[in-house]
C-alpha cells in the first residue's frame, strides 16, 4: 500500500470514524467500566477480520493483525478509552448522555483512530510480522495499565516495542510533538485528615484545637517545599484540590475533624520520595502547632513516562513522514500531567507522542484544555492520527512503502 492508497482508504472511512467517534463520546464510561466501549471496539476488530481478545486487565481488548508477508517482528499500538467523572457543558448534539460523565480528555478520539488504522490495516496486511491493537481501560487513574500487564499483556501478546499517542489542545493539527527521555511527571495523590477536640468558637476557642488554623499553616507551608527544599533545575507540583471542615450550618461550631487532599507530580524517584516525606512531615508539624493529630496517605497513579532513544526516532521518522518535517517538533518540553502508559514504558521499549488537537484560531476562537467541561475532541485531527498509526507499523514491521 503506498502513500496515496492509504491516504484515500483513510478518507473513505473518516465519515465512520467521525460517527463512532461521537457516539463514543454520547455514552461515556469510568474506568473499569467501558463495557459498552469496549463491546463497540471488540465488534468492529471482528467484523474486518481481526483476532479479538477481551476481558484483558477487565475491560482492555486487544485485537491481533498479522502481515501477509513472514516476520517476527511485532509491535504494540496503545489507545485508551476510558471517560472522567464530569460534568459536560459544551451543549453540543452529541454531548454526554450520562449525567457526571464526560470523554473530557479525548480517549473517545484515540479510540476511534487506533479503530481507524486497524481497518485500514486489516484491508491490506501488506507488512511483515504482528501489530497489537491495545485498547487499555482505566487510565485516569484507576490503574488500567497496570492492571492489563498484570493480566500478561506482553505475555500473552508479545511485543518488541509499545507506541501511544494523546492528543494536544494548542497544537495545530496536523502536528506532532514528542521527545526522547522523561516527557510526563509520575502523578500523586495525598489526603490529610487532621483531627482535634472542637468546641464552641465564641465562647471557648482556646479550649479547642483549632484545626482550621492548622490547615491553615499546612496548606501555606506545601509551595515551601517546591521552592526550597527542591533544587532549582528540578521541577514538581503539589497543589490542593479539596478542603472540607465543619458544617455551614454550624458556624460558631470549630470541627473536631478537617481533610483535606490534591495532587503532586515529579519526573525522578528521588522527587518523588521527598514529596511524600515532607507532605506527611508538614502535616504532622502543622498539627502539633494546635495540640492535634494527623493522618496523612500519599500514593502515585502513574510513574515518570520516560521515551526510549530508539523508539522515539522511529516515532519522529513515522510522524514526519505523515506531517513532514516542519511540522514535527522532537523537543517538545516536558509536561508535569501524568499518563499511566509510562508502566507500560517500564515493560517494553517504546515511545509516545502528542498529537495536534487544534488551536484556538483554528476552533472558532476558543482552545479549551483537557479535562475541561468545555473540551471536546477535534474531528479534523482523527485522520491524521489513523496515518500516523499506519505508517509507523508499515515502517517497522517492513511494508513495501512506509508512506501514509
Amino acid at each position: 500500500m503506498d502513500g496515496i492508497t492509504a491516504r484515500s482508504r483513510i478518507e473513505r472511512h473518516l465519515p465512520e470514524l467521525v460517527a463512532l467517534r461521537r457516539d463514543i463520546h454520547a455514552h461515556p464510561e469510568l474506568g473499569m467500566e467501558e463495557t459498552r466501549t469496549a463491546a463497540l471496539v471488540a465488534e468492529r476488530l471482528r467484523r474486518w477480520g481481526i483476532e479479538t481478545v477481551e476481558g484483558v486487565g477487565g475491560t482492555g481488548v486487544v485485537g491481533t493483525l498479522r502481515g501477509r508477508r513472514p516476520g517476527r517482528g511485532a509491535i504494540a499500538l496503545r489507545a485508551d478509552m476510558d471517560a472522567l467523572a464530569l460534568t459536560e457543558r459544551t451543549g453540543l448534539p452529541y454531548a454526554s448522555t450520562r449525567p457526571g460523565r464526560m470523554h473530557a480528555c479525548g480517549h473517545d478520539g484515540h479510540t476511534a483512530m487506533l479503530l481507524g488504522a486497524a481497518r485500514v490495516l486489516a484491508e491490506d496486511p501488506d507488512f511483515a510480522g504482528t501489530v497489537h491493537f491495545v485498547f487499555q481501560p482505566a487510565e485516569e487513574g484507576r490503574g488500567g495499565a497496570q492492571a492489563m500487564l498484570k493480566d500478561g499483556l506482553f505475555e500473552r501478546f508479545p511485543c518488541d516495542a509499545v507506541y501511544g499517542m494523546h492528543n494536544l489542545p494548542g497544537l495545530p493539527v496536523g502536528w506532532f510533538a514528542t521527545r526522547a527521555g522523561p516527557m510526563m511527571a509520575a502523578s500523586g495523590r495525598w489526603t490529610v485528615t487532621f483531627r482535634g477536640t472542637g468546641g464552641h468558637g465564641g465562647n471557648s476557642p482556646h479550649r479547642a484545637t483549632d484545626l482550621a488554623l492548622a490547615q491553615a499553616f499546612f496548606v501555606q507551608g506545601l509551595q515551601g517545599i517546591v521552592s526550597r527544599n527542591v533544587p532549582a533545575l528540578e521541577s514538581v507540583v503539589i497543589s490542593v484540590g479539596h478542603i472540607a471542615g465543619g458544617s455551614p450550618e454550624a458556624l460558631n461550631v470549630m470541627p473536631a475533624e478537617l481533610a483535606l487532599g490534591g495532587t503532586m507530580r515529579a519526573f525522578s524517584a528521588p522527587m518523588q520520595a521527598l514529596l511524600e516525606r515532607r507532605i506527611r512531615e508538614l502535616a504532622e508539624l502543622s498539627a502539633a502547632t494546635q495540640g492535634a493529630r494527623a493522618e496523612t496517605a500519599l500514593w502515585w497513579s502513574t510513574a515518570p513516562l520516560v521515551n526510549h532513544g530508539p523508539q522515539t526516532e522511529a516515532a519522529l521518522a513515522a510522524a514526519r513522514r505523515v506531517a513532514g518535517a516542519d511540522r514535527v517538533d522532537a523537543e517538545v518540553p516536558p509536561v508535569t500531567g501524568g499518563e499511566d502508559f509510562a508502566y507500560m514504558l517500564q515493560a517494553k521499549p517504546g515511545a509516545f507522542v502528542f498529537l495536534g488537537n487544534g488551536t484556538a484560531a483554528e476552533r472558532g476562537g476558543a482552545c479549551h484544555d483537557l479535562h475541561s467541561p468545555l473540551y471536546d475532541f477535534n474531528d479534523a485531527a482523527l485522520p491524521h492520527g489513523v496515518a500516523y498509526w499506519v505508517a509507523l507499523v508499515r515502517q517497522e514491521l517492513g511494508g513495501a512503502s512506509s508512506g501514509a
